[in-house]
């Protein structure tokens, strides 16, 4: 990567610790600025973050399904945790799968272990990303349609997430993926 790349790589999370900076101190100065640009790029010099790769694009139309879908999927899930906890009777089983996802972005693996471990009544408990696969804690299970229908919905989280974050190469994965499952 050039270094005129990365210094545009890297603006935003300048521009975040200037911010953070000046937010600590309460006040906003010139001297707030200067400073928080100064402890910054020395953050950011001795301290290096790997570079972001690839080419994500935020596309707002598709970031507001994900979040509507989210915000859905937090209270139907928070009912449901609810009702697991407060009903009588003896506890239910739960299981822990693997769901192989179709992207191989380390940032929308990551997304998607975030948002799957969001929402209430699942856990992701390990992330393999040489093979891109989550294994995932579901509190409850009913059979092994109720597994099959689960690992569909984290699939569905990966799509919604990189239909609003992912790379071109992330698009041709998903829509590879949807060519091999017609029938």
């Amino acid at each position: 990567m050039s270094p005129v790349r990365r210094m545009r790589a890297h603006l935003p999370l300048l521009a975040w610790l200037v911010l953070v900076w000046m937010l600590l101190w309460g006040t906003r100065s010139w001297a707030n600025l200067l400073s928080g640009l100064l402890v910054a790029t020395l953050l950011m010099t001795v301290l290096p973050l790997p570079p972001v790769e690839g080419g994500n694009r935020l596309r707002p139309i598709a970031l507001l399904g994900f979040l509507g879908r989210f915000a859905l999927d937090l209270v139907t899930s928070a009912g449901q945790v609810a009702w697991q906890a407060l009903r009588p009777g003896p506890p239910r089983c739960g299981a822990i799968v693997r769901v192989p996802l179709r992207t191989d972005s380390e940032l929308l693996l990551t997304m998607v272990a975030e948002a799957v471990s969001l929402v209430p009544g699942s856990l992701v408990v390990d992330l393999d990303r040489e093979q891109s696969v989550l294994s995932v804690h579901l509190l409850y299970v009913r059979d092994l349609d109720d597994v099959a229908q689960q690992k569909a919905h984290v699939l569905d989280v990966e799509e919604r997430l990189a239909r609003a974050f992912g790379s071109a190469a992330d698009l041709a994965a998903l829509d590879r993926d949807a060519e091999r499952s017609r029938p």
